[in-house]
């Protein structure tokens, strides 16, 4: 979904008329930047950033999209490191793959001058890390289909007892990438320079060793990582991966609007039907395997029974390709206790197992919502399954020592038992911050049968604790943190720096608008209030003056239109409505039509057709949602986005259960109002679906917040800063006519010509001399 075409910030720069690069001082410190002109937020963002580093605290950072985030952060941290030798590693979070090569693209040209000014003896290692089917090279294996399934296709190749069964057998295949790291990959280091994945994927071949396990081995020697959340929030993979970064290390978490989410869907778990039936097939399986071994190598059971009276630390010293999930919780001291007797044994475990899954499909067979904590939970098993919380704690290590020792490859085939075990270790682990919900059906079709066990996370910084623990400074930045006030408390620390950022730009090229009725015209249903309130969005009134808002704005505005809706079932019965009153007909006299659905591959073959129809002139509409994939990933930067249309406030389904509990525990552990954090969560959804049209400051486009609720001032001041300075009075509690007007007035004053740079009282780019007489004006005092 991410395949687009984009002018990134470098080239806006070079727009600028960058010939060259610069560097300049900030507080003292040495700044190579890699263009010839700097945004003053950029500088604003550096001196911030500096100054948390400095007190090695974590921070804070707002700043508008399109400004060079990525580049400022790169440039400041990597200078501090080569000023300070104490400092350690930059790992660099990013939500998605085509994030983590932009990164790394930015950080090419950034080295390259580095290199120019020093001289070729300042040398970085910097390296993307990702998932073995983003990595591998293995003709058969990197074709499989889903990323359990490369996982699984490894780790046949790749398992200790594999390759030394293969020893005896020449007929056993094993990975030759993986031997070829073995042999000679292991013990050396790769050539100073940036890695992307693909840069990685053509050395493994050109060396013939195996990307993943080279790219996690040479983690320990890099500079600078780049990888995806998960690595360091989800404590099954962080356990594994992460393990080894010291306390020194910087960390950033970019486009981190969401984090809390990620952070609560890392702790997580969902438990169907399908999910027990799964999981009853993998213990039968493991049963007969245990037999088998009995039989013919009891020796194996043993050791592992000795083993484990050691405790699960043992582990530690596994071979890299056996070593696959560490525990989703448990602290190193607990690992180092002898596991519970009563689970030491593999049969004993498998009947303690059996014995779990019985009472949770006893559970499932509930005809009404039942709602408890973890110590009612816990309580209710042990006195009915006889499985007490210390049994729950160890049962995810030890499944995966039970794996290993039954050498299973297949890990994709167990990964309903592996979803059960994570369920217990959890829910054994944690009395407060969770909540079980179990419902017999989902409300929206209620004459579905489809129970489900909910083991739901409530408090984002049981996931987060550990790494703000763990590294002296980490940032949390995005365009789209407002209120950002509201994260210290979710995510339960203390910032030593919170700030937001507005954007310097030479001519307003945002305009963002509040549309709260229809056309003013003498019929009074078109001037009905506008609104997705649950007592209003199926008024065929409403529907219709949405509608007419969009029709008459695809009449005036040129190239894309994006507009997006509160969810799926809205976007579909809107649509209807509008094809039956012959709206949805006119507009596509103007335009094409485009819509995302919950198929990707739909969805990007319509992003693509998207624009084609916006390259050849003919213009088209995309709907999109909020929430949705488009919101969260694409860009609708230049004429692929001239104008966006948030229809409604995109509030969560209120009378969600899981969100109902998390409200609840807000409001007794953090004092955070409901209202005011359903507030929070929908603006700052609505600012993130506004933000995809504007990507630069070459860049220009209009927004419009297509609902009555906009126009309060509670829900309008939680938009980011850099949306609310250009939120005029004027454009407030607009009519469909007067939006109509604005936009007609703004695209002429977007077709005339300006000067980049901006007015001597105005600077937008700042020179290398701009920058040296500011530090001089700073150290003297002024």
């Amino acid at each position: 979904l991410r395949a687009c075409v984009c002018v990134s910030v470098a080239e806006q720069h070079r727009a600028a008329g960058a010939a060259a690069a610069m560097k300049f001082k900030i507080e003292g410190l040495t700044v190579f930047f890699p263009y010839e002109y700097i945004y003053p937020e950029q500088h604003q963002y550096m001196l911030e950033l500096k100054r948390a580093l400095d007190a090695k605290g974590h921070c804070l950072l707002e700043m508008p999209t399109g400004t060079g985030k990525t580049i400022t952060l790169l440039s400041l941290i990597t200078s501090y490191q080569m000023a300070d030798s104490s400092v350690g590693k930059l790992i660099y979070c990013t939500r998605t793959v085509h994030e983590m090569e932009k990164v790394l693209d930015e950080l090419r040209s950034l080295h390259a001058y580095q290199q120019q000014e020093l001289g070729k003896g300042t040398k970085i290692l910097a390296l993307g890390l990702s998932s073995r089917k983003n990595l591998c090279i293995h003709p058969q294996v990197s074709g499989e289909g889903s990323r359990e399934s490369v996982d699984a296709g490894c780790r046949r190749l790749t398992a200790s007892w594999v390759r030394a069964a293969a020893l005896d057998n020449a007929n056993i295949e094993t990975c030759p990438f993986y031997e070829g790291y073995e042999k000679k990959g292991a013990e050396q280091v790769l050539p100073p320079g940036v890695y992307t994945l693909h840069d990685l994927r053509v050395y493994g071949r050109q060396k013939g060793w195996c990307p993943y396990f080279l790219a996690r081995h040479m983690i320990q020697f890099a500079n600078v990582v780049v990888y995806n959340y998960q690595y360091l929030l989800d404590p099954k993979v962080s356990g594994i991966i992460s393990r080894e970064m010291e306390k020194e290390c910087v960390v950033i978490f970019d486009e981190a609007h969401n984090i809390d989410n990620v952070c609560i869907e890392a702790l997580s778990v969902n438990i169907r039907q399908q999910t027990l039936d799964g999981a009853s097939r993998n213990i039968n399986k493991m049963s007969q395997i245990i037999d088998r071994f009995k039989a013919t190598d009891a020796n194996r059971l043993r050791e592992e029974y000795n083993r484990l009276v050691e405790g699960l630390a043992q582990r530690g010293n596994l071979p890299a390709s056996d070593n696959w999930l560490s525990n989703p919780v448990l602290p190193d001291d607990i690992l180092r206790e002898a596991v519970p007797g009563n689970i030491r044994r593999a049969e004993h475990f498998v009947a303690v197992l059996k014995r779990l899954l019985q009472y949770l499909k006893m559970r499932l067979q509930t005809e009404k919502v039942e709602s408890e904590g973890p110590v009612s939970f816990v309580t209710s098993l042990s006195s009915k399954a006889g499985i007490d919380q210390k049994t729950l704690k160890f049962c995810y290590d030890r499944l995966h020592s039970l794996l290993l020792t039954l050498e299973v490859t297949d890990t994709d085939e167990f990964l309903h038992i592996q979803a059960v075990c994570d369920f217990a270790t959890l829910v054994g682990t944690y009395t407060r911050g969770f909540s079980i919900i179990i419902e017999p059906f989902d409300e929206r079709m209620p004459h579905i049968p489809d129970p489900v066990l909910q083991l739901s996370c409530l408090d984002a910084s049981l996931a987060i604790k550990p790494v703000f623990q763990r590294f002296q400074s980490v940032v949390i930045t995005s365009g789209t943190l407002s209120p950002i006030d509201l994260y210290p408390k979710l995510l339960n620390f203390n910032p030593v720096i919170i700030q937001s950022f507005t954007m310097s730009l030479t001519r307003d090229c945002l305009c963002p608008m509040v549309l709260t009725c229809g056309r003013c015209v003498l019929d009074s249903s078109d001037q009905l209030p506008v609104s997705t309130k649950f007592d209003m969005r199926s008024d065929p009134g409403v529907v219709r003056n949405y509608g007419r808002l969009l029709l008459e704005m695809v009449s005036c505005v040129p190239d894309g239109v994006v507009c997006f809706f509160v969810s799926y079932s809205y976007m579909d019965a809107i649509v209807n409505s509008w094809n039956e009153m012959q709206i949805l007909q006119d507009i596509m006299q103007h335009k094409l039509v485009f819509i995302e659905t919950q198929d990707v591959v739909e969805t990007t073959l319509a992003l693509d057709n998207y624009r084609k129809a916006c390259d050849c002139g003919r213009g088209a509409v995309f709907f999109s949602v909020a929430r949705g994939k488009v919101a969260e990933g694409i860009d609708f930067d230049r004429h692929y986005g001239r104008l966006v249309i948030m229809f409604g406030v995109p509030f969560q389904y209120t009378l969600s259960r899981i969100l109902i509990a998390r409200l609840e525990y807000l409001r007794e552990t953090f004092q955070i109002k409901e209202g005011d954090f359903l507030t929070f969560d929908a603006v700052r959804q609505a600012a993130q679906c506004v933000g995809r049209v504007i990507r630069s400051k070459a860049d220009y486009g209009m927004m419009i917040f297509a609902d009555k609720r906009y126009n309060r001032h509670d829900k309008r001041s939680k938009l980011p800063g850099w949306i609310l300075s250009h939120l005029k009075d004027a454009h407030l509690n607009l009519s469909t006519d007067m939006a109509l007007h604005i936009a007609r007035e703004f695209l002429r004053r977007m077709a005339q010509p300006y000067d980049k740079a901006g007015s001597e009282k105005k600077r937008t780019l700042l020179s290398q001399a701009d920058l040296e007489n500011m530090e001089a004006q700073a150290t003297a005092g002024f």
